[in-house]
């Protein structure tokens, strides 16, 4: 199962259209996660019509958003537990308080807020931030990425790409 992991997509603050690269991948997919900061109901739906999505919502959705998605959310895919929350709040990295966020019986946390791609075990459990398709901040790079579970295991990898729309 191949999952496409995006978030802080802020729209249409930061672009009225998703880049091609992206939706050309979302057609490719199994399963979309998204980590918050939509920002546009409009947005969700259309990403809606590529594949199933989970997400929550973030710091920057308003009532709209808030009114149909959680926090946190949590699923099984193929035999692995995973747990989605923005990352937003006070004290502590992004990464810390996405941490604490699920126990540990989590094999996944997914996780947004910072726009900084993030790949790395704490113990048995992956922290994964896909960064942003749309708002890169100060980083040379756009971003999102790909979890793929096969019998029970999970590897993640991101795919980074420029305005033109080549991959690295």
């Amino acid at each position: 199962m191949r999952i496409l992991v995006m978030g802080d997509t802020h729209m249409p603050k930061k672009g009225e259209t998703l880049p091609h690269i992206l939706t050309e991948q979302m057609k490719r997919t199994d399963h979309i996660i998204h980590t918050g900061d939509w920002q546009e109901k409009w947005l969700y739906d259309e990403v809606c019509s590529y594949a199933p999505v989970t997400s929550v919502y973030g710091n920057a959705d308003g009532d709209e958003m808030k009114a149909f998605l959680k926090r946190t959310e949590t699923f099984s895919l193929g035999g692995v537990k995973i747990g989605i929350v923005h990352g937003d709040g006070e004290k502590k990295t992004t990464e810390k308080r996405a941490l604490d966020t699920f126990d540990e019986t989590y094999d996944c946390i997914v996780f947004g807020h910072s726009h900084i791609p993030y790949l790395r075990y704490h113990g048995k459990k992956l922290l994964f931030n896909p960064g942003s398709p749309t708002d890169k901040r100060k980083l040379p790079y756009f971003s999102f990425g790909f979890l793929t579970v096969i019998k029970n295991s999970l590897q993640a990898e991101h795919c980074f790409f420029n305005l033109e729309g080549h991959s690295f």
